[in-house]
């Protein structure tokens, strides 16, 4: 008798807590997109691509340089010498490609760098909403896969209230 009191007592204490929890949605690349600082990010992301650029074009620029003095007067080099300005053009090329590969890895480093600051600000609003409307849960609806949400539980709206965004109405 006591353990089914103690089963039952268990299953309408579980049922109370799942009653009191609340779930909610955000969709935070549409708040990210909404966001004027944005507009700031992708300046200084443009001028971050601009700048692996420059720099890749000064290796290369050393590189071809470097080909074209070695056929230039390769005739007059050494043994030693073309050895050595052969290993400075594969170290240069070694460079070039290690650079190019890599580019992509840092540009995104980048980019996740400068949209660090604007992700914590979305939390933080994102925070204060969730605490003062008692949710429990928030899903992101753009990774979480989510094939139905009640609209009434997304918080995306007042997300982007909340951070001070007015959105045009859309039809």
């Amino acid at each position: 008798m006591k353990k089914l009191v103690i089963l039952l007592l268990a299953c309408v204490t579980s049922f109370q807590v799942q009653a009191q929890s609340k779930t909610g949605t955000i969709d935070t690349d549409f708040v990210l997109s909404k966001m004027p600082e944005l507009t700031k990010v992708q300046e200084d992301l443009k001028a971050y691509n601009s700048k692996m650029e420059a720099d890749l074009k000064v290796k290369v620029d050393e590189y071809q340089a470097k080909v074209k003095e070695y056929q230039e007067k390769v005739a007059s080099f050494t043994e030693p010498m073309k050895k050595t300005k052969q290993e400075e053009i594969i170290t240069l090329e070694n460079d070039i490609a290690k650079f190019r590969q890599n580019g992509s890895q840092l540009v995104q480093l980048e980019q996740n760098k400068l949209l660090q600051p604007l992700y914590d600000k979305i939390g933080d609003a994102l925070e204060e909403i969730a605490k003062a409307e008692k949710y429990t849960q928030v899903f992101t609806i753009t990774t979480s896969g989510l094939a139905y949400i009640d609209p009434q539980y997304d918080l995306t709206r007042k997300v982007i209230a909340k951070l001070g965004i007015t959105l045009k109405e859309e039809k």
